[in-house]
């Protein structure tokens, strides 16, 4: 029987190439000298910071920038609040989600039982999620079918199999 898997994941190298553009654009563009703006990377949490609210909203804006062109996905970017930190400079704690939640699980599970095609059935494994049926056409339009639903995260088909 044909398969493939659904996953939500994101090409880290392209982030961290996403993160040091928009960082060497802060420390080049004029807007931007003398505010102490950047943007720190500990593996999927970056934290921005700046001296001031709508320099954050201006680094966001730079940050967001590099991924589209990086092709790294807006949808599972978790933006934090704006906080104050020390010295009078603000900061945001910016998470990028990987990997399918158990209730996001459901979700897509339950859009294939009501709306998918007829013999297409789907089972959660771990983060990812197994679709088989009992023709490609039927996955095919599986795959259309989560494509145009907004769930809320990037979301992958591999390992397609005959």
């Amino acid at each position: 029987m044909p398969s493939f898997d659904i996953v939500s994941d994101v090409d880290r190298q392209e982030v961290r190439n996403a993160v040091d553009q928009a960082q060497r654009e802060l420390t080049t563009r004029f807007d931007f000298k003398g505010t102490n703006s950047s943007i720190e990377q500990a593996d999927l949490v970056l934290t921005l910071r700046s001296v001031s609210d709508d320099r954050i909203r201006a680094v966001r804006q730079v940050l967001e920038e590099r991924l589209v062109k990086r092709g790294v996905s807006l949808k599972g970017i978790d933006w934090g609040k704006v906080e104050e930190a020390a010295g009078g400079t603000y900061r945001q704690v910016v998470t990028i989600k990987v990997g399918i939640g158990a209730d996001k699980a459901k979700e897509i599970n339950r859009l294939l039982k009501d709306k998918g095609p007829k013999g297409v059935s789907s089972q959660t494994q771990g983060e990812q999620i197994r679709v088989t049926g009992k023709k490609r056409d039927d996955l095919q339009g599986a795959i259309a079918l989560l494509k145009g639903a907004d769930l809320g995260l990037p979301l992958q088909f591999e390992n397609f199999r005959d």
